[in-house]
Parts: structure tokens; sequence; C-alpha cells
């Protein structure tokens, strides 16, 4: 499903109505029939029930007026409430404005302290709310009569929904400047927003829903839109089929470079999460002084120790070493618990650099590479990064804030620059390719926030590297995950620890394949 950017929705829009030549109410009518139906499933019918509209003068103000006539014609009583000028009212609201006030339905221009007034005494008895005040044009912080009016849609605590997108939510970035409408359900139009995917503003979606609002599917699916929300049926497609003869070493042979003293657990989740996902060879390369707590945890998983000198880490001394090992295997996961000393970033710096083996970097070893992406660009095979939002923040040299407002753009600057692939967590996980392709889950769950839950997506990326069409590694590793995550919660709730994700790929995996099966019926 493709998500679309503010200025690709308005392009969108201009194409179905100058190119296709559907009239801009007539997809307005289209949103307001739409708006109704989720409003009458959200309040169990609106027959009978009053209904607070508030709304703008733009576009989405008309699409709440448009839903108002819904309303009243199902035997609903809305009220409407106007904020803003009424001589800036948009062409096609202003159509819907003027139906309403000729049917007779009451509407209110919030221009004078008693009108406010009426406000309240409206909230207090009303059954729900329409929230169509400010739409996708909205950046920024709010006017204070706008902050004025949310609030109070806020306070009142009833059941809001909210047309295209909550107001008071930025729909490019998901950020809330000031103070947004908290919808119980979003009907968003056309195609969901990029924004609409990320805290805080997917909590202030509440359910989501979307209408394509009669827009052609051609338009809203084109080719130059380049980001699109991560699906299991895709998942499913890209997974290869083993043949019967297959053998371990066909399954993926992946050496994982992990773990320093203090951190042998990082080690161990990568490990266990790359062979329980399906690769056929697993093994651990270590510092030398850790190797009998990795034998002792490990028993699929083989062990090659390396001299570390009693130090607990790895340093420039080992490259040479492991640049040979590396040879034999399919790829390289590197990074996981590997520790921060100087000799541990030389050292992952001179493997990225020296290998010819594809590297998945995560947690440490991206950290090697802060403000210094541009060595990313002189690996042999196009890396894949999987940082949390601090990790790539750090590596652009900028703080999380900056990075999450604009972090479509900064992640595609980045990606074509250190021609890199990148994996970023965070209550929704971005991947992004060099060519700017951009993907989102919008999976998991708030239990998955804990310590090496981040290890364990490392190594079922790395594990599927000769599972899944090439390329789609990291897209199916993150479903995967989320997925896991979510069978995970089922059991253990907010309680789940990492190893309880790792538990469940086996279920994941049966279910992708099912629905392969199913597919092929």
């Amino acid at each position: 499903m493709k998500l679309t950017t503010v200025a690709e929705m308005r392009n969108i829009d201009r194409r179905a109505i100058q190119e296709i030549g559907i009239p801009e109410v007539v997809l307005m009518e289209n949103a307001a029939r739409e708006v109704f139906l989720a409003l009458d499933s959200l309040l169990g019918g609106v027959a009978g029930k009053r209904i607070c509209v508030v709304a703008g003068t733009g576009n989405n103000g008309g699409d709440a007026f448009a839903a108002a006539r819904y309303i009243a014609n199902a035997g609903g009583r809305p009220k409407v409430f106007v904020l803003g000028q009424a001589e800036r009212m948009s062409a096609s609201a202003a159509v819907n404005f003027n139906v309403i006030c000729n049917m007779g339905i009451e509407v209110f221009n919030l221009r004078e302290e008693r009108d406010w007034d009426k406000l309240q005494v409206v909230l207090k008895t009303a059954d729900g709310v329409v929230d169509g005040l400010l739409g996708t044009g909205f950046h920024g912080r709010l006017r204070p009569e706008a902050r004025r009016l949310i609030e109070a849609v806020n306070r009142a605590g009833l059941r809001v929904l909210s047309i295209d997108v909550p107001s008071g939510v930025d729909a490019d970035n998901g950020q809330v400047e000031d103070v947004a409408v908290a919808a119980a359900m979003t009907v968003t139009l056309g195609a969901p927003k990029w924004g609409m995917m990320f805290a805080p503003g997917s909590v202030y979606c509440g359910k989501l829903l979307s209408d394509g609002i009669g827009i052609p599917k051609g338009i809203l699916e084109d080719d130059r839109i380049r980001q699109e929300l991560l699906l299991a049926g895709s998942v499913s497609q890209w997974l290869l089929p083993r043949p019967v003869d297959c053998h371990k070493g066909n399954c993926g042979r992946i050496l994982v470079i992990a773990g320093s003293r203090g951190m042998t657990g990082a080690a161990v989740l990568a490990s266990r999460a790359a062979l329980g996902i399906g690769a056929g060879i697993v093994t651990l390369a270590c510092p030398e002084s850790l190797n009998d707590i990795y034998e002792a945890k490990l028993t699929e998983v083989m062990t090659l120790p390396v001299q570390d000198n009693g130090s607990g880490h790895f340093s420039l001394d080992n490259a040479e070493e492991l640049l040979s090992a590396a040879s034999g295997y399919d790829l390289v996961l590197l990074g996981p618990g590997l520790g921060r000393t100087e000799e541990a970033q030389s050292f992952v710096r001179a493997f990225a650099a020296g290998t010819d083996v594809p590297l998945v970097l995560d947690a440490d070893g991206i950290y090697a590479f802060r403000e210094r992406g541009e060595l990313l660009a002189k690996c042999r095979h196009v890396p894949v990064l999987t940082p949390h939002l601090g990790e790539m923040a750090c590596l652009l040299g900028i703080t999380v804030p900056e990075l999450k407002e604009d972090l479509l753009d900064l992640g595609r600057e980045a990606a074509k620059e250190y021609n890199t692939v990148f994996v970023i967590k965070s209550e929704t996980t971005v991947v992004i390719y060099p060519d700017g392709m951009a993907y989102v889950s919008n999976g998991g769950n708030a239990g998955m926030a804990t310590a090496g839950c981040g290890d364990v997506l490392a190594g079922i990326i790395a594990g599927l590297h000769k599972q899944v069409t090439d390329g789609r590694q990291p897209l199916a590793g993150v479903y995967i995950h989320s997925r896991a995550g979510e069978l995970a919660y089922e059991k253990k709730g907010n309680c789940l620890i990492a190893g309880d994700i790792a538990e469940m790929l086996p279920e994941v995996m049966k279910e992708l394949t099912r629905d392969e099966a199913e597919l092929c019926q």
C-alpha cells in the first residue's frame, strides 16, 4: 500500500480533478459519505445522536459540512461550529456550507465569546464529534483560536472522528508541536499519509481507516510515489522455496562478529536469531577470553575465538584473521555488543573496508562510522545498517528531534550518499534503499521496548540472506521480527524479553509459508 507525503497527495488530487476530470465537489461528496459511514460505525448508529461538527474554511471543513448533511439525513442531530472567515472559504467547501445552511442545520461561527459558550454547552450533551478543522495542510504551531477549539474538544472526552488527519498533527512527519485532536478514529482520504505512521501522530489518529474516495487506482499507485506500507502478503511472496536436495551449506553460511566483556548476550541473541530463522550454518567470532561463555550458552552455533590478550574485545590486530575467515561465508553480521573502544572501532572500519562479503552492521558496528558515514560508500557490497533513532542521529551528527522532524528526507539523503540500506528502528520501523524507496512497518508493540530486541532483528536479517528474494531481506526481516513480537506479546505482554521474540520465529515462518500455499491454491 502506497503512503503519500502531503505534497504528493495534493498532486494526486490535482491529477484526479484536472487530468481525469472528476469535479472537486464529487471527491468531497465521496469523502463525506465515507466519513459518515465510519462515524455511524464508531457510534453504533447516528440516528437520534447529537453530533458536534467542528470545521475550518478549507476543503477539510467542506468534507465536514457534507458529512453533516449525511448525519442529518440519517436522523442524527448535527450542530456545526466553523472557525475562520467565511469569505475565505474554499469554493467546494462553500457549496456544501450553503447546502447545510439551506437545510436548516444549526451553524455557529466561532467569533464572539457567546459562540464559544455555545460550543461548551453542545459538547457537554453531544454523543460524538467530527473533526474537520485543519486537515493535511497544517504545519508548525496552532493559532490560538485553533488551539482553544482543539483543547475544548479533547476536554469533552467524547468519541471523535477526524477527517483525513487529526487537527494539529503534521501529516508529513507525525509531529505535534502544540496539541492535537485525540481521535478515536481517523478516515484518511485518497491514501494514508507518511506522518500518520509515526508517534505521536499515529496515537492521535486512533483507529486508522483509508478510502480512495473515487480517485483512480493508477494515480494512487503511481510508481513515482516512493513510500509503501510493508504487508504480510508481500513478504510471503519474497520467501524462496527450499529445494528437496538442499543442505546446510546452501541455506546460508553466516558469520557473526559480536560481543565483548559485559555484552556477551547481544552476540548470543543475534547468533541464535540468525540460526532460528533458518540459516544453515552460523558461526560466532568472539574474543578468545570469552569463548568459554559462548560455548556454554550456544549449542548449534559454532564459535571462532580470536586472540584478545585477555581484553575481552576485538582490536585492529584481529582484522586480517577475520577477513580471511569471512571469505568462507555468505554474509557477515558485525557489531552487536562489540563495544566502543577505539580498538574495536578501528577493527570495524578496517573489516568493513576490506571484506568482499555482504555486510549487516548493527549497534557498535554503526557507532564506528559516526559522522564518518562516507566511508560506508567504499564497501564492496551495499551494507545494511540497523540503527535506532539515536544511532542514526549520531551517524549523521544531528539530534534525535532534528532527525524525527525530517526522517524521510534525511534518511533518503544518507542512503543515497552512503550507498547503504537503512533499517531505522523506533515505534515504527523504516527501511530506506539507496534509490530512495522507503518502506514502513507499523507492526509490533510496546512490549518490544526491551534490551536485545535489536540484536534479534539484526540476526534475523542476516539469517535470511539465502532465503529471500535478493534485496528484500531487510524488509522480510523487519516484518518477521514485528510479527514474532506480536506473538510473544500475546503470551508475555509487556514482560516479554528479546529471547521470547526469537522463540516465536518458527511460528511466523509457518504463517508465511501457509499464506504462500494458500495463494497458490
